[in-house]
């Protein structure tokens, strides 16, 4: 998974909020460069194309213009980013046990929360 910079993530945010805001509806290039007024309309789209070319956003013909759209959501960018920092060490165990000493409580009770959920059997599932 590509590591973004800063306009990309930027750009990725401004997808983010209005595919969260909309129901998933793509943006045109124009309405994502309304959210950064800093950048010229043409910088905005050779991110986009570039995005696209990274497989994070989806590019979507409509006549003559094209919209816009993630392919994942935030989070599951952000759980890959994760795995990848995971990957990059000779010792995940290590890393995870660091992490665990150092994540704030609120998040911690989510992950105890999670695991056991995931830990738990289903009932009714037969095995194939």
């Amino acid at each position: 998974m590509a590591r973004l910079g800063q306009l990309e993530r930027a750009v990725m945010e401004a997808l983010w909020t209005s595919s969260a805001s909309s129901q998933g509806a793509p943006c045109t290039a124009r309405e994502v460069a309304t959210t950064l007024p800093d950048h010229a309309y043409t910088t905005v789209l050779t991110v986009l194309d570039r995005l696209t070319r990274k497989g994070l956003v989806e590019r979507i013909r409509d006549g003559k213009s094209h919209h816009y759209r993630p392919t994942g959501s935030r989070e599951s960018y952000v759980a890959e980013l994760m795995h990848e920092a995971l990957a990059a060490t000779s010792d995940s165990e290590a890393a995870l046990v660091h992490f665990a000493k150092t994540v704030p409580p609120d998040q911690a009770r989510v992950l105890r929360k999670v695991l056991r959920r995931l830990e738990r059997p289903r009932r009714g599932v037969f095995p194939s």
